[in-house]
């Protein structure tokens, strides 16, 4: 498996941009699809954007499509999420995850997980 730690988190105003980050351990980040998922108190966890191994492929979530970007760079293991045009609807705590499933979207088939960081706009 591999460790996931993410940063970034903050409080933002709407309409604003946030970039959060997901530092990943070990020599395999790279062979891993990787995902973010966000979760707010009473709520499932809801799958928001993921990147394939290979190629990069992203997919999207309809609520974020064209606002949100996730990229990754496997020379230095880490993952990003880049926020922009941030709705308060968008408050929750966001989590990297890592999966060996090709195009995951199920939280259930990501094998690791950070601990997640929040992110709050307000209105």
């Amino acid at each position: 498996q591999v460790q996931l730690v993410e940063s970034g988190g903050g409080s933002v105003q709407a309409g604003d941009s946030l970039r959060i980050s997901c530092a990943a351990s070990g020599r395999t980040f790279g062979t891993y699809t990787m995902g973010w998922f966000r979760q707010v108190p009473g709520k499932e966890r809801e799958f928001v954007a993921g990147i394939s191994r290979g190629s990069g492929r992203q997919y999207y979530s309809e609520s974020v499509k064209g606002r949100f970007t996730t990229s990754r760079d496997n020379a230095k293991n880490a993952l990003y999420l880049q926020m922009n045009n941030l709705k308060p609807e968008d408050t929750a705590v966001y989590y990297c995850a890592a999966s060996n499933a090709f195009g995951a979207t199920n939280p259930a088939v990501f094998d690791s997980w950070g601990l997640g960081t929040q992110v709050t706009v307000s209105s």
